[in-house]
């Protein structure tokens, strides 16, 4: 899962599908993002806004897709929000492994362990089948998307996926590298889906990252050179030369998201990923949504981004768009 795919593994779509994006919500429990990683300390509180949130998406005319983890699963009330969306056919669910709160529980809780393609393969897909079965059980659906909690993907993970019949995965946030902290390194992994292994059976979907500035083109080379150097990549930001522009409401303001857009858009990108944690719909349980006023910015990001997307000619689609319309 980690390496680059080979050049002509691209996946092309058919004519007149693409540009789209599609919108992934990482629908899980709330705990504390700077406190050690916990089995049992966690809450859902926030569940019930995810009501508002669809209703949202829905006037939008979006399908949001819910990459949902154990405790979620575990939640009748969000059976009732998100599974009431899916039986009308406005929103899709899929799969989100956070292994530190899901069965079973065999290995040490720890950083390292929270990555679940760290884990012993068979752990890790004990852990996969046991959350894929509760969300089928719970939610009456057969989900064909997966994403790794804390993107982290491991050597076993995509045998594991395309064995359990999972159509995509959207692991992979590329521009980014998490080898500091025993994840994955996905700093030079492309935007574009691409095909893993040479069955054409398992599409990688990456998370929506671009570079924006004068130095972009540069950007994979020196990147990585610019966050060693504390200050660097401020600086380089401030000057217009070299932005790294996540598609989330989460630490990115309106306008870098446009600019990330319009990157994204003029670079050919046939599907634009946007993402961010459900706990952030709530006050308190996100380090980006501390107050209403962060409430209400998040969800006015989102009308203006995806305003501005259906104005670049972008359409939303969904998983079941994306599957039927995808080929090698």
């Amino acid at each position: 899962m980690q390496r680059l795919p080979p050049i002509g593994n691209f996946a092309a779509f058919e004519p007149g599908f693409a540009p789209r994006y599609l919108l992934t919500v990482d629908t899980e429990e709330e705990f504390d993002w700077e406190s050690e990683f916990s089995a049992t300390r966690h809450g859902l509180d926030h569940v019930r806004h995810i009501a508002r949130f669809q209703e949202f998406c829905e006037n939008l005319g979006i399908s949001p897709v819910y990459l949902v983890d154990w405790p979620i699963a575990q939640s009748e009330l969000a059976q009732e929000i998100i599974g009431g969306a899916c039986a009308r056919g406005t929103a899709e669910v899929g799969i989100q492994l956070h292994p530190w709160v899901n069965p079973p529980f065999e290995e040490e809780v720890n950083a390292y362990n929270s990555y679940a393609g760290n884990l012993p393969p068979d752990l890790e897909r004990e852990k996969f089948l046991n959350l894929r079965d509760a969300i089928e059980a719970n939610f009456n659906v057969v989900p064909q998307i997966y994403r790794a909690g804390r993107y982290g993907t491991g050597p076993s993970t995509a045998k594991m996926l395309a064995q359990a019949g999972i159509a995509i995965d959207t692991s992979v946030r590329s521009k980014f590298n998490y080898a500091k902290g025993a994840g994955p390194d996905y700093g030079l992994h492309p935007l574009k889906p691409w095909w893993v292994g040479e069955d054409h059976k398992l599409l990688e979907l990456p998370v929506t990252s671009v570079f924006w500035g004068l130095l972009r083109r540069s950007a994979d080379r020196l990147y990585p050179l610019a966050t060693k150097i504390e200050p660097m990549a401020g600086l380089l930001s401030k000057l217009s030369l070299l932005e790294r522009i996540a598609l989330t409401p989460e630490g990115v303001s309106v306008e870098e998201a446009l600019r990330g857009v319009d990157i994204a858009v003029d670079d050919g990108l046939p599907i634009i990923v946007l993402s961010f944690h459900s706990p952030s719909l709530a006050p308190g349980y996100t380090p980006y949504v501390k107050n209403d006023a962060d409430v209400d910015a998040l969800y006015d990001w989102f009308r203006q981004v995806c305003g501005y997307l259906g104005q670049r000619g972008v359409r939303p689609t969904t998983v079941a768009e994306i599957i039927k319309n995808v080929h090698a």
